[in-house]
């Protein structure tokens, strides 16, 4: 379908690519990487990109509709769920050729049920608190899973709390992830995947990659950390933007959106942006966030309002409708100042832009 309408996201995928590579090169070419394309591509819908997401041999998402999702958009290799699903998704599993996360004994015993075989890496939960086995329970659990012979245990992996903030912490979960396997190990003949590091594991703890990483945030090349770029040399890969659709000049006294909370306190030019909170520009941002229009900054006047916004664009010269309007550009405003106005984290803004923002692909050929 056509896209008509004048607020888009602008997906780079040569950035994309291009921190990919970036990625491989920080953690060395002996570490497979495994892209996390869950929430659609953290937003950016890369994971709709045939020709990108074909090139990894295998990719993790969180729900088993986003497997689904890939199979049925082409994607033939392997498909990891990081998150135990439920017993009664276990019919799609099957059908579509899903390996799971599994953390769960009984879990176990419905997909011994099936006929088909299935692959299973093995949750260690060494002080997420979320899901996972615990790290006394490794040996009994793969007895558990060596027990039903339709099922392959492919992997083992963890996920750290705090390897951002809590190094200390994260050094002890490191440890107990090494005890787990040890044990695995010794258990099995062949792990083919063992994995522990996202995106800030990988930035702050590279000597403990194993085989597999698991990269998410930084591959669309946003900041997971706030030395990020310190660190690792990436390339933001989308922006938001839109276009001025109204403009009036208002005079002082004149009360601007919803709820009356902004009333102008001299003449104003206001412009008309059509993009909301529906659209995921968080509400957060009433009165106080920012656009960026001819290289310059322009404040958010009055509440975001569910389809549009209003800016007060009275300093900026040669504006008209049609004009373009950035919500982020990466340069003079980034995901993560939007963030901390929003008194939010970058991954927030950039994941629940709605689906009814198209996204638009730049590629060079």
């Amino acid at each position: 379908m056509e896209t008509t309408r004048p607020t888009i996201m602008e997906v780079d995928l040569d950035a994309f690519e291009y921190n990919v590579q970036k990625i491989k090169e920080f953690v060395g070419k002996e570490i497979d990487l495994m892209p996390v394309i869950k929430a659609n591509g953290y937003g950016t819908y890369i994971n709709k990109v045939k020709n990108i997401i074909n090139k990894f041999n295998i990719v993790a998402v969180a729900i088993i509709d986003e497997a689904v999702d890939l199979r049925n958009s082409g994607y033939e290799n392997e498909i990891l769920i990081l998150n135990q699903p439920a017993k009664q998704e276990i019919e799609k599993i099957i059908k579509y050729n899903i390996t799971v996360g599994v953390c769960e004994k009984d879990f176990l015993d419905e997909l011994s049920k099936v006929s088909q075989n299935v692959k299973i890496h093995i949750e260690v939960d060494t002080g997420m608190g979320r899901t996972g086995i615990l790290p006394n329970d490794v040996e009994s659990f793969i007895k558990k899973a060596k027990s039903h012979s339709n099922i392959e245990i492919e992997g083992i992996y963890t996920h750290l709390s705090s390897p951002d903030t809590d190094f200390e912490y994260t050094k002890k979960q490191l440890d107990l992830f090494d005890d787990a396997v040890k044990v695995a190990k010794r258990e099995l003949e062949n792990i083919k995947y063992i994995h522990s590091l996202a995106s800030n594991g990988i930035l702050n703890f590279k000597n403990s990659n194993y085989n597999l990483i698991r990269p998410g945030l930084i591959l669309y090349g946003y900041k997971s950390e706030q030395d990020t770029y310190k660190k690792i040399d990436l390339k933001p890969v989308c922006t938001l933007k839109s276009k001025i659709t109204f403009l009036k000049d208002v005079e002082e006294g004149t009360s601007i959106g919803y709820s009356r909370t902004f009333i102008s306190d001299k003449k104003m030019k206001i412009a008309t942006i059509p993009i909301g909170y529906a659209d995921g520009l968080n509400r957060s941002l009433s009165n106080k966030g920012y656009v960026v229009i001819k290289s310059q900054k322009a404040p958010i006047v009055g509440s975001v309002c569910m389809d549009s916004i209003m800016v007060d664009v009275s300093k900026i010269e040669d504006v008209e409708i049609g004009t373009d309007v950035y919500i982020w550009d990466n340069k003079i405003i980034t995901l993560e100042e939007i963030a901390d106005l929003a008194k939010t984290i970058n991954y927030e803004i950039l994941s629940t832009i709605s689906s009814r923002v198209p996204r638009i692909y730049k590629q060079k050929i």
